[in-house]
């Protein structure tokens, strides 16, 4: 199903939440709605699920308006941060509970949810706990079977508030891959909100990026980060070393070989993310030198810290892999030399 949001705005009391959100989300997309904490996001989430109203503007769902339509009546199944399944209840109950409610013209019969729960519970891998009670289940296992609740009344869109927030990190890992499986293999379009980058960039096939109720930037992964739409989507998405150009500055940024153009306006910003910095060991002295790495896997982040004549002392980050460290053979304090890929540049 398509969902299709136009002119959305919602307030709360002198709280401005969304302002004028236009949004079209093809049939078929995984997407992330990501920024920081009260920009809107779950606000949103809410508002296309029918779980909030608007204050102005429209819903379209497969190009039908919904935006008057109860959360009842627009197909939509939504599943809450904190899995919110019923305790006295066990696995199995949980995920049929959704279609042992509807009305009697459609229900189906209990032969029938018995079948299409157990095939629910063996598409999320937890068939082998169905007489479980949801007290007995770790958080990963909780929240699959929330989206396995979900899945139960078919719906036309999934969506998911912060569905790995309350999850420790090795368990969103290891959730993350596993919801962008079984999203190609099911193909229901799906809204999932969070604010941290890495999730957004790793499972979504379109990142949204709002702030302050307003949508910065829409597009893939690969386009948000590598043609990020202003300043607040370069540093929120990843990280990025920032410098505010001066005569200063500008000579140095040249000096590492990124070109500058020479009529720059005084309030221009040049981002670089850690990866396009080159660094090798200076056999002169230089303005920039090595204070501290630190061991991420299989990549090693450095700091640096660039001191130019009337300006005060800057860390600037790189990174590169492991291995290409090592045969450096640097040490802290030593002076470096340095060479800029790219940059974004920004008014």
């Amino acid at each position: 199903m398509s969902i299709v949001l136009s002119n959305i705005s919602k307030n709360f009391g002198d709280f401005s939440a969304l302002h004028d959100i236009d949004l079209e989300i093809p049939e078929g997309e995984l997407v992330a709605l990501l920024g920081p904490s009260g920009c809107g996001k779950t606000t949103l989430l809410r508002i296309i699920a029918g779980l909030e109203q608007t204050d102005k503007g429209k819903i379209l769902l497969n190009g039908e308006d919904k935006t008057d339509f109860h959360v009842s009546q627009r197909g939509i199944g939504f599943v809450f941060q904190h899995y919110a399944l019923f305790r006295h209840m066990t696995v199995f109950d949980n995920v049929a509970f959704g279609m042992r409610v509807k009305d009697k013209k459609v229900r189906p019969s209990e032969a029938e949810i018995t079948r299409k729960t157990h095939a629910l519970l063996e598409l999320v891998q937890l068939d082998w706990l169905h007489n479980r009670f949801p007290d007995q289940l770790s958080g990963g296992q909780r929240q699959r079977i929330a989206l396995a609740r979900a899945l139960a009344v078919e719906p036309s869109v999934l969506l998911l508030d912060e569905p790995f927030g309350a999850l420790d990190a090795s368990v969103r890992k290891d959730l993350r891959q596993w919801l962008r499986s079984l999203h190609h293999e099911l193909n229901v379009t799906s809204i999932f909100v969070t604010h941290d980058q890495e999730e957004a960039m790793e499972v979504a096939s379109q990142v949204v990026v709002l702030n302050k109720g307003r949508i910065e930037q829409q597009g893939s992964p690969a386009e948000i980060y590598d043609h990020p739409a202003n300043v607040f989507v370069s540093k929120f998405i990843g990280q990025t070393n920032e410098f505010t150009l001066s005569h200063f500055t500008a000579d140095w940024l040249k000096q590492t070989g990124l070109y500058v153009n020479e009529n720059f306006a005084p309030e221009t910003v040049a981002h670089v993310r850690p990866h396009d910095i080159e660094i090798t060991k200076a056999t002169n002295e230089t303005p920039v030198t090595l204070k501290d790495w630190q061991h991420l896997g299989a990549l090693i982040r450095i700091e640096l810290v660039k001191n130019l004549p009337h300006q005060t002392p800057k860390s600037v980050f790189a990174e590169m892999p492991n291995a290409q460290f090592k045969s450096l053979q640097l040490n802290r304090g030593d002076n470096v030399d340095l060479k800029i890929r790219h940059a974004h540049w920004f008014n």
